[in-house]
């Protein structure tokens, strides 16, 4: 990372902390505070060790990655209500039979966990202000289920934002919470000529509980420089999840429409809508759900979801990281299972999914996917297996993956 971003990330926690100082009143008190919130320090440490293997039709070598992570830092104690945090990650490979996007190995399928030593966050939270949290600097940004503003978090190097956030539910139960982003910190890193894209972004996301679940409204307006524009987007929407007691389980439901044209710097003229219906129903250790989610087609682009935990929508192979411009209908079900305790093993999970994949306009069918996963811990360890089958007809390579993963945190 250079001197430069190190700057730009630095700059405004340390004004606002320096602000904060200058309003100090009684230096007493300050005393008190300071020593509160050096004694009230909590470390970071996180660590992760994964193995991913991708087999993908038109590639000649087969993928291998052995890849760890290093997550380690610290957050105060308040300061005049004010934490400050900061976060350093690692990530290396054992094993570099992969396409890490920036190693030059391009016969062999993407695994995109490349090597970097990076500020991961730093940022001070400011609780000042009655029913108010105001978060300054870089930062983790999660917003409802990550389908249109994540972390992308199941990568080694997440996802990150500079800028500055306010939550507010002063309004009772109305929630507000709005973003200014200056520059996201994308998974590819510092080394990568993708790996951070500057320019002006707007998040609004506004939500309010009903009978009948929580209603969201929200308008993501992306203005990205690089490449030429074309990720800036203005996208609005609307979101209703909920759940209710049905018979003798639980069923959860989630239904979402928004419309998105080109916005800012964006060299294109398109406009294109995504809806989304979900349903699944829980009784016991059993959950089976069904959905239909659909991002829209046009002439020039299909709508794009660029600041999404993508990997967690329209299959886990990653096959449509980038909407084609017919855009991708996805038919999938769902099954889960809450096994327990098993021997050494606590709460093993196991799910299955299946997807039907189309394209909105012209009817073309893409292909299928099957996705298997384990999940348990052993003592503070967390243990996951994940499968992904991508079976293509009319759109990209048939694609296995496998990955098992190891994670510890304190």
């Amino acid at each position: 990372m250079s001197t430069k971003d190190y700057f730009r990330a630095a700059i405004l926690p340390v004004a606002f902390l320096s602000a904060s100082i200058l309003n100090i009143a009684h230096a007493d008190e300050t005393a008190s505070s300071w020593d509160t919130a050096l004694a009230d320090i909590k470390p970071i440490f996180e660590t992760r060790l994964r193995y991913e293997a991708v087999d993908q039709d038109g590639l000649a070598e087969e993928a291998s990655a052995l890849t760890y992570r290093f997550r380690a830092g610290l957050e105060t104690g308040a300061f005049h209500d004010t934490k400050f945090l900061i976060e350093f990650d690692h990530i290396d490979d054992l094993i570099d039979d992969f396409n890490s996007t920036i190693n030059g190995k391009t016969a062999y399928p993407v695994v995109p966990d490349p090597n970097a030593t990076e500020l991961n966050r730093l940022q001070l939270t400011n609780t000042s202000i009655p029913d108010t949290t105001i978060t300054l600097g870089r930062q983790r940004i999660g917003l409802d289920d990550a389908r249109f503003v994540g972390n992308v978090g199941w990568r080694q190097n997440e996802q990150t934002f500079d800028g500055l956030r306010v939550q507010n539910s002063s309004l009772g139960q109305l929630k507000i919470d709005l973003s200014y982003i200056a520059q996201i910190n994308r998974i590819f890193g510092d080394d990568s000529a993708i790996g951070r894209w500057e320019g002006d972004t707007y998040l609004l996301n506004v939500s309010h509980p009903t009978p009948i679940g929580t209603l969201t409204g929200f308008a993501y307006d992306i203005d990205v420089d690089n490449a030429g524009g074309v990720f800036s987007s203005q996208t609005i929407g609307a979101r209703l999840s909920g759940k209710q007691s049905v018979g003798a389980g639980t069923l959860a439901y989630t239904v979402s429409y928004a419309t998105q044209s080109d916005s800012g710097s964006s060299p294109l003229d398109y406009s294109a809508d995504y809806s989304l219906v979900e349903g699944q129903y829980a009784i016991n250790a059993l959950t089976a759900g069904l959905g239909w989610e659909v991002l829209g087609g046009d002439d020039e682009r299909g709508f794009q979801t660029p600041l999404a935990t993508l990997h967690k929508f329209q299959g886990w192979a990653d096959k449509f990281l980038t909407t084609p411009t017919t855009g991708v209908e996805d038919i999938y079900a769902k099954l889960g299972y809450k096994v327990g305790d098993v021997g050494p093993l606590d709460a093993l999970n196991l799910t299955a999914v299946y997807h039907d994949f189309s394209a909105d306009v012209g009817g073309a069918d893409y292909g299928s996917e099957i996705n298997l996963a384990a999940s348990a811990k052993w003592k503070s360890i967390g243990i996951t297996l994940k499968y992904a089958d991508y079976s293509a007809d009319d759109f990209a390579t048939d694609t296995s993956k496998f990955w098992i993963q190891f994670d510890f945190a304190i």
